[in-house]
């Protein structure tokens, strides 16, 4: 059985923004899974989903199943007791996230006490094991969040997803706003701590190179649904789908001239969840669209072993054409440069800009670019 099986998922907000458009996934004891896409693709609605966190109004429809038990239909005390024990989240922002007035062993130490009955000695003890687990000293149990860096912020917010020894943890962008040195630490640190308790772990971000470094498997999402899935490092280095392949693209390769001085991206936006154009939601920015992507939806196929997409030239191999290859009726061309990424809600797949040294690491934009020699694609970690 699957720790977590997500079964035609829907979320839509009042208003009629479809968030979210019959997503399936599973994920195993001790796996990591990466959920890439833009911003506006549905990445954190589809994780505030999976512990019943959205706000009131959204209608959630199909299946969430944590060990068999549908999250949807528990009644509220399950819920809570699901939350933090069960499954727990690493939501982006720390800042936003912790009590400002509050320190942070008395944040760390407040699930501990409702959901293992610990005495308030053992919460403080527990507190500091955890503090210490992640890097900090125990002392700084008693130190608020405005005293903290954001990377030590970022790491008391893991503390308090480990407090409850949760089998499950949900990391919305967990390094989101940190330099580059320090999102590399928060990365192998979550790794590490997940690879040794064997939890499941689902890490969120728009950032292909940093789920393909650290996760085991990769879905991406385009306007609320999954258009491919597979093993991260075959869906980064050869992705089935055009938008798979234009995010994974934005990266450079070190040690291509043409590549660094010349990154490919995606022009325009995600559509609006309120008004998805009709069939392929990704056929207005598709470079090898043809007439019937406008008008017929794709569902996902089989695009090689433990592999699938959701593009019209998935044949039977699984293959799909380069772009311009069999392109009849276009309605959207790939131009050159990369997508702005920023990080007011625009799109963008937020391109590295790959100025390695003759080592393999150079800086980019998303984070370190760390490569063994030539040929090798930048991950920002």
């Amino acid at each position: 059985m699957s720790l977590l099986e997500v079964r035609d998922l829907k979320v839509t907000y009042p208003g009629g923004a479809a968030a979210v458009r019959g997503v399936d996934l599973a994920l195993a004891a001790g796996e990591k899974l990466g959920i890439a896409g833009e911003s506006g693709c549905g990445k954190s609605t589809l994780a505030l989903a999976l512990l019943r966190l959205l706000p009131p109004g959204a209608r959630v429809g199909g299946e969430i199943l944590l060990d068999g038990e549908d999250v949807l239909t528990m009644k509220w005390g399950r819920v809570r007791a699901v939350r933090w024990a069960g499954a727990s989240i690493v939501f982006q922002g720390a800042m936003h996230s912790l009590n400002a007035v509050h320190r942070i062993g008395d944040q760390i130490a407040e699930p501990i006490l409702l959901h293992r009955r610990a005495t308030p000695a053992g919460a403080r003890r527990r507190t500091g094991e955890l503090l210490e687990q992640v890097g900090l000293p125990a002392a700084r149990a008693s130190a608020y969040p405005h005293e903290l860096s954001g990377g030590q912020r970022q790491r008391v917010m893991i503390a308090m997803a480990l407090a409850c020894d949760p089998r499950l943890i949900i990391a919305d962008e967990p390094t989101t706003a940190l330099d580059v040195m320090i999102q590399a630490q928060i990365l192998r640190l979550i790794e590490g701590l997940v690879g040794e308790q064997g939890v499941g772990l689902i890490m969120i971000s728009h950032d292909l190179a940093v789920l393909a470094d650290t996760c085991d498997r990769l879905a991406v999402m385009y306007a609320g649904r999954v258009v491919e899935e597979g093993p991260a490092r075959q869906v980064y280095d050869d992705a089935r789908h055009p938008y798979g392949r234009a995010l994974s693209e934005a990266f450079p390769t070190i040690g291509d001239p043409a590549s660094r001085f010349a990154p490919r991206g995606l022009p325009g936006d995600p559509p609006d969840p309120a008004a998805v154009p009709s069939g392929c939601a990704f056929h207005p920015r598709c470079p090898v669209a043809l007439d019937l992507c406008a008008t017929q939806d794709q569902p996902l196929r089989e695009a090689g072993t433990r592999r699938r997409a959701a593009c019209v030239h998935v044949g039977s191999d699984g293959t799909v054409p380069p772009d311009g290859d069999g392109a009849t009726g276009a309605t959207g061309k790939a131009a050159g440069g990369a997508a702005d990424g920023g990080s007011d809600g625009g799109s963008g797949s937020g391109a590295a800009d790959g100025r390695g040294s003759g080592d393999g690491l150079g800086a980019g934009a998303g984070g370190v670019a760390s490569a063994e020699g030539d040929g090798v694609r930048s991950s920002a970690p």
